[in-house]
């Protein structure tokens, strides 16, 4: 026993020579708190441009006062962000400079965001500061607001925050290689002074893994935040609307109804009446008034069903037993990827064949489930879009995703499939190996299949596999029993039930 406790001690000496934890920690944090920054300032821009809106709309003195004080609060907190993001905020853990990339999209065209953040600052406390008397729907502030905020801000945001994601992964994969091959020089090292070590370089490898994991679930986490954030401010607008076109669409038959009941009783002698009902078209007016509330209707019904989904994929449930319907993941998973399957320059758009079978509710972890069927499907649509020219490199000129459900007494199987270009045997028995990618750099962690795998086997007591032929398209397969019996899912807490 003490000469296996020498060992280990031994090795960990080797393990601190070559290892600056402290560096590691610092560089996860602060990437970590670049790119959270940057995406609170995304979220600020929008929730600005909201309250902005509702100041010169609401007629509550005492509402007014309070939206006064949160656009001071949220605009402070964006300029401060700004600064930090530019010139560093030690409490922010803001402590590196932006790169020259991220620079010349802060300072030069044609995006210059550090001036149109700050022309948009000042036009939001200006706004904030201006007197009741003075607050109208045509102030030329809140009409500048809420212009950039929803289109030319948010796309510029978008880059900058893209920008700082991709860095953050570039550098953390570096920092996982530099890692994999100090470790490789701390086990041989390690090996050559003590043979006994070896028990601890699988504990060590089994640590390195978890910490992949834990970082990846930290994006994941940091993700699902920004979502569930922007799902929550607009559920309640959302919903308002949602509602109350019901009321108005009754309330504009009820109105429409009256008018023909006075040209029935009461025929327009008057020329000028005549006159204005011709000019504005009446007889169409009264169709295509219908015709545009229940456009209305429609848009807001997909609106809300797209908070829905970013509500249900974001939940915080990822140490939380369910039991849930795995369709309603899949649907979440696609809609919130709609935007993804459209037509793109090198493609037409994706067509997505839905074959559900009737699914039992599962006892599952809803979070980690969804993030499963996130990486299948944004793979199967990566992989489509380097098939090309769908008319001569297919011989189906559509490029299509199939997902398949059913179930049986002990079991429910999933199955995600494209029509693309196929793996190769070599890349079909790699796929789900830690840090491999076939995609370039900045693309790919090789992370997404292997905590994939993670999450079906270790997590879910599940299997999960890959059939794929050259020239054909590649399938991933799931299955998920309805009873697990593995430790990791037995050693947890009671279940809850969602409907």
């Amino acid at each position: 026993m003490k000469s296996v406790n020498l060992s280990l001690l031994i090795l960990m000496k080797q393990f601190e020579s070559y290892f600056d934890l402290q560096e590691i920690n610092t560089t996860r944090k602060v990437n970590a708190a670049v790119v959270n920054v940057s995406g609170r300032q995304r979220m600020l821009s929008q929730r600005t441009a909201f309250f902005s809106l509702k100041l010169v709309t609401t007629s509550d003195p005492a509402e007014r006062e309070v939206i006064r004080e949160t656009l001071i609060k949220d605009i402070t907190l964006m300029e401060r962000s700004h600064k930090g993001l530019l010139y560093g905020d030690s409490e922010m853990n803001l402590l590196t400079s932006p790169s020259a990339i991220v620079r010349s999209m802060y300072f030069r065209e044609p995006l210059n965001l550090d001036k149109r953040i700050r022309e948009y600052i000042l036009a939001v406390r200006t706004l904030a500061t201006t007197a009741d008397s003075d607050l109208t729907p045509s102030h030329p502030h809140l009409d500048y607001i809420t212009n950039i905020a929803p289109n030319e801000l948010l796309s510029i945001l978008d880059a900058v925050v893209a920008q700082y994601q991709r860095e953050s992964e570039i550098e953390q994969l570096d920092l996982e290689q530099t890692q994999i091959q100090l470790y490789q020089q701390a086990c041989s090292a390690a090996a050559i002074a003590q043979a006994q070590a070896q028990q601890l370089e699988q504990t060590l490898e089994e640590l390195k893994h978890t910490h992949s994991q834990l970082f990846q679930s930290e994006k994941m986490a940091s993700l699902g935040q920004m979502m569930a954030s922007l799902a929550h401010e607009i559920n309640n607008p959302v919903n308002s609307i949602f509602h109350n076109l019901a009321h108005v669409e009754n309330y504009s038959k009820d109105l429409l109804e009256l008018t023909r009941l006075y040209q029935d009783i009461y025929s327009p002698t008057d020329p000028r009446i005549q006159e204005y009902i011709d000019s504005i078209d009446l007889e169409f007016l009264e169709t295509d008034f219908l015709t545009v509330i229940s456009s209305l209707k429609l848009g807001s019904d997909r609106l809300f069903q797209i908070v829905r989904s970013l509500r249900n994929f974001s939940r915080k449930d990822s140490d939380q037993m369910l039991k849930v319907n795995l369709e309603e993941g899949l649907e979440g998973t696609l809609l919130i990827l709609k935007n993804r399957l459209q037509a793109t320059p090198s493609r037409p758009p994706i067509q997505v064949i839905r074959d559900y079978g009737k699914l039992p509710s599962i006892l599952c972890y809803p979070g980690q489930l969804n993030q499963v069927f996130m990486n299948l499907i944004s793979n199967a649509i990566d992989a489509l879009d380097e098939v090309g020219d769908w008319t001569h490199n297919n011989q189906q000129s559509q490029p299509l995703i199939t997902i398949k459900t059913l179930a049986n007494s002990e079991q429910i199987t999933i199955m995600v499939a494209d029509n693309a270009k196929g793996i190769n045997l070599t890349t079909k028995n790699q796929i789900f190996e830690q840090f491999f990618t076939t995609k370039e750099i900045g693309k790919g962690t090789g992370l997404g299949l292997y905590i994939s795998r993670e999450i079906i086997v270790s997590r879910h007591c599940g299997e999960i596999w890959c059939e794929s032929e050259i020239g054909k398209g590649t399938e991933f397969w799931i299955k998920l029993p309805l009873n697990p019996q593995c430790p990791d899912f037995l050693s947890n807490s009671p279940i809850s039930t969602v409907k």
